[in-house]
């Protein structure tokens, strides 16, 4: 006489699947959901923490192979679906930001790397995954997510809050939209404060699981305000392969270690040349500095992104590349980033959290 299927039976097999990034059976993580048996047939739902999951596909067959192995299974469904975690916890000093799950920050240790056209593409590569995402300009001196997303507009208000722009899908935020494209922010480090928390604080973001913070370059106040107000995730930190690029990378690493951000992980741009007409690949700005950096470091290393004229075009033109050529080598690079990043803040999210803020002087 056949076993008869139980939950019991189907849970024990599926404790077989493994999340390779948080090492645990996805049994004993509370992935599985919504468990039916309907006599041969066996339904349930996988709820990962990101929809940007790199692993989705593989752990989706390893479930239904499991499964498949029971006796008297006739047929699996299963069901894809992402709920995706807080990172950290508020504290005295760091409140969340209302409707945001997690702030991502975009730094550089230099301007010229292309840290703007990652911020943005990454946001958007979150959410062509399926992800609610915001990005916040926080280059109060230099807005330019605005050209790079193609808005020109007047931010409103529900009465209570500013209500942010869309565009391509997500939710924008810029100081370009409140001066004139040719006007000077002249400002101190209090008022760059206060308009950081404005933007935290006084917008209406809504619903979102990541909210990406494109920084301005280098080391100073913003980085300062927005790490002593907000919980943040986790810091995506851009770099061209070249040695000085790396090397100033570095001190940007080294800021957000001090200021207790960790580092999700490092993504090499301006990585290669592919030429257009023979395919030939060229290293312009050197070879593999980003990587090596990483690797140094001990923090993970997201992926390259080529040069490639589209990229600029498109950025320009405020139309990018994720939303332009999708299926383009460069845009499917900026999905696996996106993908990258978005494992760490997952892996994150299950860190015991336990952050002091570092005095700086």
């Amino acid at each position: 006489m056949a076993t008869a299927l139980t939950d019991a039976s189907v849970l024990a097999a599926l404790k077989a699947v493994k999340d390779p990034d948080l090492h645990k059976d996805i049994v004993a993580l509370g992935f599985i959901k919504d468990l039916r048996i309907e006599g041969g047939r066996v339904a349930f739902a996988i709820q990962l923490t990101t929809p940007a999951c790199p692993v989705k596909d593989q752990m989706k067959a390893q479930a239904e192979a499991a499964v498949r192995q029971l006796p008297g299974v006739e047929r699996v469904d299963i069901e894809m679906t992402a709920n995706v975690r807080a990172v950290g916890s508020p504290d005295a000093g760091r409140v969340a930001v209302d409707g945001v799950k997690n702030v991502i920050a975009v730094g550089a240790g230099k301007g010229g790397v292309g840290k703007t056209t990652v911020a943005v593409n990454l946001a958007l590569a979150l959410a062509r995954h399926g992800s609610r995402v915001g990005i916040l300009d926080g280059d109060i001196y230099g807005p330019n997510i605005p050209i790079m997303l193609g808005i020109q507009t007047q931010l409103g208000t529900d009465g209570q809050k500013i209500v942010p722009a869309e565009a391509h899908g997500i939710q924008v935020v810029s100081m370009g939209f409140l001066t004139n494209d040719d006007a000077p922010v002249i400002w101190r480090g209090p008022m760059l404060h206060s308009a950081i928390q404005q933007f935290f604080r006084e917008v209406a973001w809504t619903d979102l699981d990541y909210l990406v913070v494109d920084m301005p370059p280098g080391t100073g106040d913003v980085a300062l305000s927005i790490s002593q107000t907000v919980p943040v995730a986790g810091a995506v930190v851009v770099t061209t392969p070249q040695t000085v690029s790396v090397a100033d990378t570095r001190r940007a690493v080294r800021m957000y270690q001090k200021l207790n951000v960790p580092t999700l992980g490092v993504v090499e741009n301006m990585s290669y040349f592919v030429c257009p007409d023979c395919g030939h690949e060229s290293d312009i700005f050197g070879k593999g500095g980003g990587e090596r950096f990483a690797a140094e470091l001990e923090v993970p290393f997201l992926g390259r992104i080529p040069l490639y004229k589209p990229i600029r075009v498109g950025g320009d033109a405020g139309v990018p590349i994720v939303v332009s050529e999708p299926d383009s080598a460069p845009a499917r690079a900026f999905m696996a980033v996106a993908e990258q990043a978005a494992a760490q803040v997952s892996i994150a999210s299950y860190r015991p959290q336990a952050i002091q803020l570092t005095p700086v002087r």
